[in-house]
Order: C-alpha cells, then sequence, then structure tokens
C-alpha cells in the first residue's frame, strides 16, 4: 500500500526506490552472514553507502556539477535536467542508517524483505520525514499496538499538522511571495524584516506542520515516530536552536557522520574540521545550490564559535539577550536559505540593515502589517510552548473538528499551496 501511494505522485520513480530498497537488503543480508572478515564487513558499508549516494547524486546533484564544470572550463555540457524523486534524501538516508546499523550491531539484519520495504517506503514519512532510523522501529514491524486511544490522538496530531500547514503556513506564505518578489534595493528596512519573518515562519510551519502529520499517521497504524520539532523559534543560542531543528537530520549527521569523523575526541582542530564538514553536507542535503552550502557553512562557524567560547558568554547575559542573538542569526540565515542568487541576498540583507539607502517604513509597509497582524500574532503564540491537556473535552473535539474542516475547505478552495520540502 505504501508503494501505490508513491506511485501515485512517482509512477517512473518507484522503480528507483525498489532498486535502492532491494540493494540495501540484499547488503543486509550479506552482512549477517557468519564468519564475515571485518574487511569484508566494512566493504559491504562502503558498496552499500556508494549505491546510494550515486543514486541520490545522480538525480539530486548532477544538474549542479554540470553547472559549475560548464562554468569553470566553459564547456556545454547539456543537462539531465531530470525531476527530483519524490522523498529521495529521506529514504536514502533511511536505507544507509539500516546498513551502518546492522554493522554496528545495534541492529539486526531484516530477513523479510515486505518488512524491510515497508520500512523503506513507509507512506506516513516518506515523503517529508521525520527521517526514521531502521532501530527506532525495527521491533515495531512485527509487533506493536493499535488501539483506539493511539489513533484517536494520532488523529488530533495529523489535524493540528494539517492546520498548520494550510491555515498556517500557507497564509504568511502569501506575505513572503509578496515582499520576496519585489526589489531589494528600494525596499524599507522593516518591510525586509517582516518578509524574512514571514518566511521564518513559513518553513517552520510547514515543515512542523508535516512532521505532525507523519507522526500523527504513524500513531493511527501504531507506530511511533521520534519529534522531528521542538519549538525551534525559544532557542537561546544557535546550538539551542539546532537541538530543536529537524532533530531527525541534525540526530542522522550526528551518529552517522560527526562521530565517525571522530567527534570531539581528537583536540580542538579535529573537532572544528569535522563540524565543517557536517554542516557543508547538511546544507547540501537541503539542495543543489551553493546558498544552501553556503547556508550550512554559516551555521557552522556559528557553532564553532559558540562551542570555543560563545557559550559562556551568553549564559553571563540576560535571557532576552540570548533570545534576540539566537533570532537575529537565525533570520540572517533564512535569508541564506530563500534566495539562490548572491545579488539578491546581498541586496535583501542590505535592505535589512538599511544599506541601501531606504526608509525605515512606508504605507505599503503599515498595510503588510495592518492586514497580517492577527496571524502574525497566532503565529507567534504557536510557536511557543503551550500547555498539553491530557485528556480531551467535547469542546475540544469540536475544536479539532473544526480546524479539521476548515483546512480541507482551504485546500478545495486554495490556489496557493506550496510543498517547501519537496524540493529537499
Amino acid at each position: 500500500m505504501s508503494l501505490l501511494f508513491y506511485a501515485w505522485g512517482e509512477p517512473v520513480y518507484i522503480i528507483i526506490m525498489l532498486v535502492s530498497t532491494l540493494t540495501d537488503y540484499c547488503f543486509g543480508l550479506l552482512l549477517d552472514k557468519p564468519n564475515q572478515t571485518s574487511v569484508k564487513r566494512k566493504g559491504i558499508v562502503v558498496c552499500s553507502v556508494i549505491v546510494n549516494l550515486l543514486l541520490l547524486s545522480y538525480f539530486k546533484y548532477a544538474d549542479f556539477l554540470i553547472q559549475n564544470i560548464n562554468a569553470l572550463i566553459g564547456s556545454n555540457i547539456p543537462l539531465t535536467e531530470l525531476p527530483l524523486p519524490i522523498g529521495i534524501s529521506f529514504y536514502t538516508f533511511q536505507s544507509m542508517s539500516y546498513i551502518i546499523d546492522v554493522y554496528r550491531g545495534t541492529a539486526k539484519a531484516q530477513r523479510n524483505w515486505i518488512d524491510f520495504g515497508t520500512y523503506v517506503a513507509l507512506f506516513p514519512q516518506l515523503v517529508a520525514g521525520p527521517i526514521v532510523k531502521y532501530s527506532t522501529i525495527a521491533e515495531q514491524l512485527k509487533q506493536r499496538t493499535e488501539n483506539m486511544k493511539m489513533f484517536a490522538e494520532g488523529v488530533r496530531r495529523f489535524t493540528i499538522g494539517l492546520a498548520k500547514k494550510v491555515l498556517l503556513a500557507n497564509n504568511i506564505g502569501l506575505l513572503w511571495d509578496t515582499i520576496s518578489s519585489s526589489n531589494p534595493a528600494s525596499m524599507p528596512v522593516l518591510t525586509a524584516w517582516l518578509g524574512i519573518i514571514a518566511f521564518a515562519f513559513q518553513i517552520y510551519f510547514d515543515f512542523s506542520g508535516y512532521s505532525d502529520m507523519a507522526i500523527g499517521l504513524g500513531l493511527m497504524f501504531g507506530f511511533r515516530f521520534n519529534e522531528n520539532f521542538n519549538k525551534p523559534y525559544i532557542a537561546q543560542s544557535i546550538t539551542d536552536f539546532w537541538r530543536r531543528w529537524h532533530i531527525s537530520l541534525s540526530s542522522w549527521f550526528r551518529e552517522y557522520v560527526y562521530i565517525p569523523l571522530g567527534g570531539n575526541r581528537r583536540g580542538l582542530a579535529i573537532q572544528t574540521r569535522n563540524i565543517l564538514i557536517v554542516w557543508m553536507l547538511t546544507g547540501f542535503w537541503h539542495g543543489a545550490s551553493w546558498n544552501f552550502i553556503l547556508w550550512g557553512l554559516y551555521f557552522g562557524v556559528i557553532l564553532i564559535f559558540e562551542k570555543w567560547w560563545g557559550l559562556a558568554l551568553l549564559q553571563r547575559a540576560p535571557r532576552w539577550i540570548r533570545h534576540l542573538y539566537a533570532i537575529i542569526l537565525i533570520l540572517i540565515g533564512w535569508v541564506l536559505f530563500a534566495f539562490d542568487k548572491p545579488s539578491l541576498i546581498v541586496g535583501y540583507l542590505g535592505a535589512m540593515w538599511g544599506f541601501n539607502g531606504q526608509a525605515l517604513w512606508d504605507n505599503e509597509t503599515m498595510y503588510f502589517f495592518y492586514t497580517n497582524a492577527v496571524l502574525l500574532i497566532v503565529l507567534v503564540t504557536f510557536s511557543l510552548p503551550l500547555k498539553q491537556r491530557s485528556r480531551l473535552s467535547i469542546t475540544h473535539l469540536a475544536w479539532y473538528g473544526f480546524l479539521y474542516l476548515l483546512s480541507v475547505a482551504y485546500l478545495v478552495d486554495a490556489t496557493f499551496n506550496p510543498f517547501l520540502y519537496f524540493r529537499f
């Protein structure tokens, strides 16, 4: 059924997923063979990683490589112009985590190919994560509990995610779409700040909404996935932010890249190198463009600064200073993330800091604030930790029912429904 779900959106590229699934299934069986030498086992893991990365690189990064070769040597190599297979960044990382876990002995090789295929193609989180490690749900593939309470919690969580995406992310995305299409050279300072704040809210409620829907759907079928977000905009440092944002991706890179490279065990110089490698790869994972690499390295440099002495300095500052510091750096990072052309990045950052010589605000700025004031208040409110009730009353049930119907009605009627994490 998960394959049918995937084929609904990718009738051709389902072959890529099946090839990846079958390859790693076979590699897992090879690793499970008795009397394998250490060299052979390492060779199997290396072969698996190469196959997975070649598939990912061909479809996601081939044109990026060709464009840069053409620009560097003046050649005219034609682009592949292949569409990106849905969810390839997510299911590739999941397959690699399976092989590495089997190699390390933290998971047993899956001998049932349907169970392994279900893990790779599991439809609730297939398209946009969270990235689920095999060890997290290995037992759940065979033994899990479905009950009315768990199903009801899944429905509640799914409804919250749907409302986040459709009612909040899409609506604030309209404001960002309007502001980002304007010329930064003539943009007032407050308009630029309002625009990037709108983008910050859009990408958070978009992606956390998808994660909530995935977690909710999983609960309906008896699966418990790990959380992917933990109120990231209340962070008081960039280190804190990345403990709260896209947790499954950060955990994956820490466990399968940072620690194998040596982590923080080999001195400050090696640790700094490892952090830069991890964050360059984190940026590149998001997209085949230099601005994503720059975005990753930007956060890598800040994290190094905080690890050396920044966090110690921040601890002496008042809480509101720490929070303001984190939010400003996060918003600057979103500018790097949002624009793929250096001129637009420089122009927008110039507009934010008044370097373009524009006024602080104009009539259009006030119009944007006035027409989006209620939405902004709602966005801020739902970015904060809210008290959860363990028991649902009739009022709660009516509220979630209303949210669900409103979201569906909005989806039917709306023409603006971007899928931000589709390209990642």
